[in-house]
């Protein structure tokens, strides 16, 4: 049975049936979801960690493996959770580059999960578990950092950069890049220039 695990932002989210019940079907799929630790071995273990099922009452969950080790809790010998990506955390960032490579392209939610081979859903809800925001989210920050580049390092019109990195209308362009910096892309593009003559005429 897939067990599906609610989502959450906590560094030490509560033990539900449901993170109870991947722990002891040493179920890898959650692998990076979460880690538990034992209060009475003083480790943190993987999900999918085969050592013997804790009694529940001394399991804590964490989300990442800075929250436990910052805890005092010392990384299972048997599952090396500090060690190795799970394979979840893998696809995340085969996701993340696949971003990289293809931010100028119309990236929507079903695309990336095409190219990634999974679900719209599992994509979203894995993304922002991992990242802290959603792929959408990332295309757009690597969007307006490539945008911020070519504007301090080409004569390129604004409109044209927009079309180069994926924003094709010039007035969400313009609205998502200020958002982002606090400029418009002329005003960024133009304190670039204004710093750079300052700094010649000293």
């Amino acid at each position: 049975m897939n067990v599906m695990l609610p989502a959450t932002t906590n560094a030490s989210p509560v033990l539900t049936d449901s993170y109870w019940q991947a722990i002891v079907q040493n179920d890898e799929r959650h692998d990076g979801e979460f880690f538990y630790s034992v209060k009475t071995t003083n480790i943190f273990c993987r999900p999918s960690c085969k050592s013997r099922v804790p009694n529940r009452k001394n399991v804590r969950l964490f989300t990442t493996v800075q929250h436990a080790m910052q805890a005092g809790f010392q990384a299972c010998k048997r599952c090396c959770p500090d060690q190795l990506q799970s394979p979840q955390e893998q696809w995340v960032e085969e996701i993340v580059q696949l971003i990289d490579q293809y931010f100028w392209d119309d990236l929507k939610l079903e695309e990336l999960s095409r190219l990634a081979s999974g679900s719209p859903f599992h994509l979203q809800r894995s993304f922002r578990h991992m990242k802290g925001y959603t792929p959408a989210q990332y295309v757009q920050t690597v969007r307006i950092r490539e945008a911020e580049k070519l504007l301090l390092t080409t004569t390129q019109s604004v409109s044209q950069i927009g079309m180069q990195v994926g924003l094709d209308n010039p007035s969400y362009f313009a609205t998502l890049f200020k958002q982002k910096t606090g400029f418009t892309p002329t005003a960024y593009r133009q304190q670039h220039l204004t710093s750079v003559q300052n700094e010649a005429a000293r």
